[in-house]
């Protein structure tokens, strides 16, 4: 077999600076950049509905300090309606919560 004129594998630097290019060098591909977070989870609605589901009684916390205690029955994005036992049901806007729990 011959030789010949074969050229390298690798090309030598100065056939680069004959052209006036730099070599190309290949390194791995570039980081994807992160996704941003959805902006709701729905977190939030699967547990309104696995406590309306189960009649969970509720304890809800007010940020006025009230106390209220009972079965979420429908919700929305800015409300939620409990109804209380011995009590008139409540509408409530979700701004005004401080915290909830399930009573015991």
């Amino acid at each position: 077999m011959e030789s010949g004129n074969r050229k390298l594998i690798r090309p030598s630097f100065n056939e680069f600076k004959e052209k006036g290019e730099a070599p190309t060098r290949k390194s791995a591909p570039p980081a994807q950049k992160r996704q941003v977070p959805p902006d709701q989870t729905n977190a939030e609605n699967f547990y309104y509905v696995k406590q309306m589901q189960s009649k969970t009684p509720m304890v809800i916390k007010l940020k006025d300090g009230e106390v209220l205690k009972g079965v979420i029955e429908w919700y929305d994005r800015s409300c939620l309606k409990v109804n209380r036992e011995g009590d008139p049901n409540v509408l409530l806007y979700k701004s005004n919560i401080k915290y909830m729990y399930k009573d015991e």
